[in-house]
């Protein structure tokens, strides 16, 4: 994960984005190894599972982790948000760790949001973790939304569910490399539905193959989008590691 936050400092929002287009339902997509997905089309920028404040959420239940995630996590938001200037940023969910996250946020990290949100609309999805919505906060939060053919949603709903994406499951995949097996983050994607890699630094990951995810993708058109290095690496699903 904290990859991600290394490659971020390092590129200042200034390198072009080895990221891998895609196609859900139709519109025209860029998985980015940073973990964001580009919507060009639109000039929709979409992340999830930010699950800020998660450190300070374990402390308030006396459970010490290090205090750095929202900085790191918020860092590598700006860095992808400087890539592609976005007109609309869509967070689908569990944006904070808990239903205080938002309120108890430092001034700090929330000058660092406004400054992001500034010139652009903000959609928060509301999520388990945070179904309440943001407080004071720029953008608007809600439950869904819909944009041309596409319902953005923390839950992905059971069944296959033409144009939706995604969040909540914080999807990974394993691949077998010299004998080596290497689990990354990864947008999953049939071509019909897409579910997003969690954003958070400090958020973990979900097999494909875990049962939560049976049913939801066409598994002979499911592709694993992983998050590399500075790059992503498309496997089909029949190549994945168990």
């Amino acid at each position: 994960m904290m990859n991600r936050l290394a490659l971020a400092r390092e590129m200042n929002g200034l390198t072009p984005a080895a990221g891998v287009e895609t196609v859900v339902h139709g519109i025209a997509a860029v998985c980015d190894p940073l973990g964001a997905l580009y919507l060009p089309d639109a000039g929709i920028l979409v992340v999830s599972d930010l699950h800020l404040e998660k450190g300070a959420a374990f402390a308030r239940r006396g459970m010490l982790l290090p205090p750095y995630d929202t900085l790191a996590t918020l860092t590598v938001l700006a860095a992808v948000i400087t890539r592609y200037d976005p007109k609309l940023v869509v967070s689908l969910g569990d944006n904070f760790h808990d239903r205080v996250g938002s309120q108890h946020l430092p001034e700090e990290f929330r000058s660092l949001i406004v400054n992001m949100a500034r010139g652009r609309e903000w959609i928060w999805i509301n999520g388990n973790h945070d179904p309440d919505g943001t407080v004071d906060l720029p953008g608007r939060s809600v439950d869904e939304m819909f944009y041309g053919g596409l319902t953005f949603r923390h839950e992905p709903k059971s069944g296959l569910q033409a144009g939706e994406i995604a969040g909540h499951l914080h999807p990974s995949a394993t691949v077998r490399r010299r004998e080596k097996s290497v689990r990354r983050p990864c947008f999953a994607t049939d071509g019909s539905r897409l579910l997003m890699p969690a954003f958070g630094i400090m958020t973990g990951g979900l097999d494909l193959r875990h049962k939560a995810m049976a049913g939801l993708f066409d598994r002979a058109s499911l592709i694993a989008h992983l998050l590399g290095r500075d790059r992503i690496y498309s496997v089909r699903f029949g190549n994945l590691s168990a």
